[in-house]
């Protein structure tokens, strides 16, 4: 089987795209003429948000333009902030699940194979709600999520980073314990990665770092990486709130070291998904990242 390549379509509507989103039909064109595989769908109004495909109908509509193109759709990016799993208000914690069943319905639509959540709130927490019970109720919502998706044929990947709470290695590590449950993998984002266990960025005190960095916690996640974010890192953050999401060489990451221990790890999906978000001409990027992951994918991914 050989490797497919995606890119993350948020990185064109965020960032320095933000006030001006590319549109959603030239990306997916874009795509397709550089020979890419497929996309990351992110619910973004305009892109892949609830709203912007309401139906069925819709979304054979979106399908249809995504097919055109040879493409397929890698994962869905819920967009799950509006009923927040932490919250104090059981109503709200109610909604989120509504939330999430909905995100899953066009997931089922669309032939979506993994649906990608976070914890939603900065670090070190949102205010007034204890870590303690923010900590379960993130255990409840994302075993929750998991069964209800695979009762669905969908995967949930948590993708953590450090704009987001629970980022230390040990409980990244520990969450996958203690929801504890099959379907319930890890987004494994590389810049992420580096960030969290060789930076200890925007941790909580004390700092927790990994003396094998990025490498070494992915090793300690063996079995669990359900899908990837391919990308560099030069050891900052952007603006101060998650991981600068580098183009390949210009960070300080040794990809072919990645590669085999992503193999080493267990990882056999077939998508290889990259992802520029924030990166400030993303579109212009996607021409040389697609060379480079060519490479990658002759030299590694096929089997």
């Amino acid at each position: 089987m050989k490797a497919k390549i995606s890119v993350g379509a948020s990185a064109f509507a965020m960032g320095a795209y933000a006030g001006n989103p590319v549109p959603f039909e030239k990306v997916v064109a874009r795509l397709g003429e550089l020979g890419y595989d497929g996309l990351e769908l992110p619910a973004i109004p305009g892109y892949g948000a609830l709203e912007t495909w309401p139906d069925s109908a819709s979304r054979k509509r979106l399908m249809a333009m995504i097919n055109a193109a040879n493409l397929g759709i890698s994962a869905f990016g819920a967009e799950l902030s509006a009923a927040p799993f932490y919250s104090n208000d059981p109503d709200v914690r109610r909604q989120a699940r509504r939330l999430f069943d909905d995100s899953l319905d066009l997931c089922v639509d669309c032939d979506i194979p993994l649906i990608r959540v976070d914890t939603l709130a900065e670090p070190p927490g949102p205010p007034g709600v204890s870590r303690a019970d923010a900590w379960k109720r993130a255990v409840d919502a994302l075993r929750a999520d998991a069964e209800s998706a695979r009762r669905r044929g969908v995967i949930v990947a948590w993708e953590f980073e450090p704009g987001f709470m629970f980022n230390k290695p040990s409980e990244i590590l520990g969450m996958v314990v203690e929801v504890n449950h099959p379907n319930f993998t890890v987004m494994f984002d590389f810049c992420h990665a580096q960030m969290v266990a060789a930076n200890g960025a925007r941790q909580p005190r004390p700092r927790e770092t990994l003396a094998g960095g990025a490498l070494e916690l992915l090793k300690k996640l063996s079995g669990h990486v359900g899908s990837l974010h391919l990308i560099d890192s030069d050891n900052t953050l952007h603006d101060n709130l998650t991981s600068t999401h580098a183009p390949f060489g210009k960070g300080r990451l040794d990809f072919d070291s990645i590669t085999k221990a992503i193999l080493e790890a267990g990882y056999d999906d077939e998508w290889w998904p990259i992802d520029l978000c924030y990166w400030s001409n993303a579109l212009e990027e996607t021409a040389p990242t697609k060379v480079f992951m060519d490479k990658l994918v002759a030299k590694f991914g096929q089997t």
